[in-house]
C-alpha cells in the first residue's frame, strides 16, 4: 500500500521538480520527532497538481508524527501520520477552487474555510473517493 519512504526531518532532499522533503516535515518541535514519512505517489500527485494550477503550492501541514496528530485533534485514521496527506493553499485561489481543481488527481479531498486537504489514500479496488466539507461558510 503506497510507496512510503522515510526521510530525516530537515534533510532537504529534492523529491520532484517543485517539492522538497522539508515541505513535508512535521511542524511540531518535539526532540523525538526526527523522521518524515512521505508517500512518493503523493509527491507525484502533488507535482501533477502543481503543473495543473501553474502556481506554487503552500503546504500548511503534510506529515504529522502521531503525537502531533493527536495534539491538533487529527482523526484516528488520518492520512497525515501515514505520509499520504497535505493541507494546502494556492495563492489567488479559494480553497473551493483548489478542491475543484484537485478533483481528478487526489483520492481524498476535504474542504475547509482557509485551506484544502488533499490525500493520496488507497481506497481499494473500486477506487472510491473520500470527500468531506467542513467549511463553516458554505455557498
Amino acid at each position: 500500500m503506497g510507496n512510503v519512504k522515510i526521510f530525516a526531518k530537515g534533510s532537504n532532499v529534492q523529491l520532484s521538480k517543485n517539492f522538497n522533503s522539508n515541505e513535508f516535515d512535521c511542524k511540531c518541535k518535539r526532540a523525538t520527532c526526527k523522521q518524515t514519512l512521505i508517500d512518493m505517489d503523493h509527491v507525484a500527485n502533488m507535482q501533477a497538481f502543481r503543473d495543473r494550477v501553474g502556481k506554487p503550492i503552500s503546504q500548511n501541514c503534510a506529515y504529522r508524527c502521531p503525537e502531533h496528530n493527536q495534539e491538533v485533534g487529527g482523526v484516528s485514521n488520518s492520512q497525515h501520520p501515514q505520509g499520504f496527506a497535505s493541507d494546502i493553499v494556492v495563492d489567488g485561489l479559494t480553497p473551493d477552487q483548489v478542491a475543484d481543481l484537485a478533483e481528478p488527481i487526489f483520492n481524498g479531498i476535504g474542504r475547509y474555510d482557509t485551506f484544502t486537504h488533499v490525500d493520496s489514500r488507497a481506497l481499494g479496488q473500486k477506487q472510491a473517493k473520500a470527500r468531506w466539507d467542513f467549511r463553516t461558510k458554505k455557498k
